[in-house]
């Protein structure tokens, strides 16, 4: 500034300079940028007056606009509360010294991008994060690796895309994990499957993503105290009958990771316009899939049978009861309860049918379950075995009608009333009407005697023709000679042509 006097006061917001008659404000970041830039980088001494609230072991700093981690932090500090701030990174030395008595961490609503792999090694105690509503898009294998009591961490409402298998591995005490409304496209399998799972896992929440394939059978396997935890509506997953039935399933048992959320679990239509349909409906509507019912335990005499009580709850006190209500005691030499809180009964009666009941009980919760046994009147062998049986009988029956349409269409035809075997038609002694019945066998002589009454020991129901020459019986006249009537007693009967007499395909009944 160009000369006369000058006189500076400073304050809050920065500096007042005076010079004659006008008055010019500059922010008090120019004139002190070494303190700005020390700040920004390590962060401001905790001051419980102006920018925290300090409440015993409890200290909030909520919405303070603070861009990065107050330093100095007391020792015995219990809860620390940041969010609503401004903080984009949190850096190994955000706390130089070692809180072995912080169990809740808020850093919500913040503009977290980054967090070291270093972050938590000074805070190992802590039993609650919450790192929800920020920027983070990546978790790496080692972050929350130094987190061993941990048990909830807030992770929902990120960007996170990528989250390596084991991310949370470390996390032994972890017992739910939030990470809705991300932009996750593959299903953490690794923290519920039976071999890799957490332990103590006991909700986790992975609605609202991009996820659009779930493993069905392993979800639909595990302990009913996981599933009832197990959120993940609102993803858009294709529909299918398979899908159905889980979700099915899950609402009957009144799950409440689907009786919770019913309206939210869709699945979407194929096509191009995306359309998303409620889960529980498809039975109704589109594919009319199956409606789904529980089965009954089936069972044949003489096997054993295991019976879960698979409740809603983990680690409850677990009885059973024998079908009308009788409670199971070591006196039972068919039925004992396993160690696992399972039943199992056999050698099988077919008296061992009907309702098992099992009491889960603890402080706070009861539930009851019930599991209906049907024990069929047979052994699984002689099942078996009537099974083949019909088998056997089938094969058989088909056999049968081949062989019968091979005899019927597929046999030469050797008989001489099949087409073409027959004498021609040119030959004149071919008959075109049959007018006697055919005797079943040749007289031995020439000249019967005729029995006595005047008759033939053969009985005849039509009329013989009398021609000159010999011909075959029952053929016509070829010359167009009248049929003279035959008359009982005063004509002898000619005897009959062998061929006509032993033709197997005559079709005229043969009558003694």
């Amino acid at each position: 500034m160009m000369g006369g006097s000058l006189w500076t006061s400073h304050c809050a917001t920065g500096a007042v300079f005076k010079r004659r008659s006008f008055i010019t404000v500059l922010p008090l970041a120019l004139l002190l940028p070494t303190v700005r830039v020390s700040a920004q980088f390590m962060g401001s001494p905790l001051d419980c007056h102006k920018t925290c609230v300090c409440a015993s072991n409890i200290i909030s700093c909520s919405k303070m606009n603070l861009t990065y981690v107050p330093t100095a932090l007391p020792q015995y500090t219990a809860v620390l509360d940041l969010s609503f701030n401004l903080i984009t990174k949190l850096l190994a030395e955000w706390t130089p010294n070692k809180l072995s008595r912080l169990h809740s961490l808020l850093l919500s609503h913040n503009s977290l991008t980054f967090l070291s792999s270093e972050a938590f090694v000074y805070v190992t105690k802590l039993r609650y994060l919450d790192l929800s509503s920020n920027g983070l898009r990546l978790l790496d294998e080692v972050i929350f690796e130094p987190l061993e009591h941990l048990e909830v961490l807030l992770l929902y409402n990120n960007r996170i895309s990528q989250i390596d298998r084991s991310a949370f591995s470390g996390l032994i005490s972890l017992q739910r994990l939030y990470l809705s409304q991300n932009q996750i496209s593959r299903f953490p399998l690794e923290l519920v499957k039976e071999q890799s799972r957490l332990k103590t896992l006991r909700l986790l929440d992975v609605s609202s993503n991009r996820i659009k394939t779930l493993p069905l059978h392993e979800l639909q396997v595990l302990p009913a105290w996981i599933k009832n935890g197990l959120y993940f509506h609102n993803n858009p997953l294709p529909c299918s009958c398979e899908l159905y039935n889980v979700v099915a399933h899950w609402h009957l048992k009144e799950l409440s990771s689907v009786t919770d959320f019913k309206g939210s679990h869709t699945c979407v239509l194929p096509g191009l316009q995306k359309e998303k349909l409620a889960l529980l409906d498809l039975d109704k509507v589109y594919l009319n899939c199956s409606k789904f019912r529980i089965k009954d335990e089936e069972a044949y005499l003489e096997q054993f049978l295991v019976l879960d009580c698979d409740t809603k709850q983990k680690d409850l006190v677990k009885s059973w009861a024998l079908p009308g209500d009788i409670p199971v005691s070591s006196a039972h030499k068919t039925a004992a309860m396993r160690p696992d809180g399972s039943l199992q009964i056999g050698p099988l009666k077919a008296e061992d049918s009907g309702v098992y009941t099992c009491y889960a009980t603890s402080n706070s919760v009861n539930e009851t379950l019930y599991v209906t046994v049907v024990v069929f009147n047979s052994t699984s062998k002689s099942g078996l075995e009537n099974l083949k049986t019909a088998y056997t009988t089938l094969i058989a029956c088909m056999v049968s009608v081949v062989m019968v349409l091979i005899y019927l269409y597929l046999t030469p035809c050797r008989c001489a009333c099949c087409p073409g075997q027959g004498p021609e038609k040119s030959d004149p002694g071919d008959s075109l009407h049959s007018s006697t019945v055919s005797i079943s066998q040749a007289h031995e002589e020439t000249g019967q005697e005729r029995v006595e009454g005047g008759g033939f020991p053969y009985k005849h129901v039509a009329f013989l023709e009398h021609k000159d020459q010999v011909e075959q019986n029952g053929r016509l006249n070829p010359i167009g000679e009248e049929d003279e009537e035959w008359q009982g007693d005063n004509s002898e009967r000619r005897r009959s042509d062998a061929e006509s007499v032993s033709s197997a395909c005559s079709d005229t009944p043969m009558v003694l």
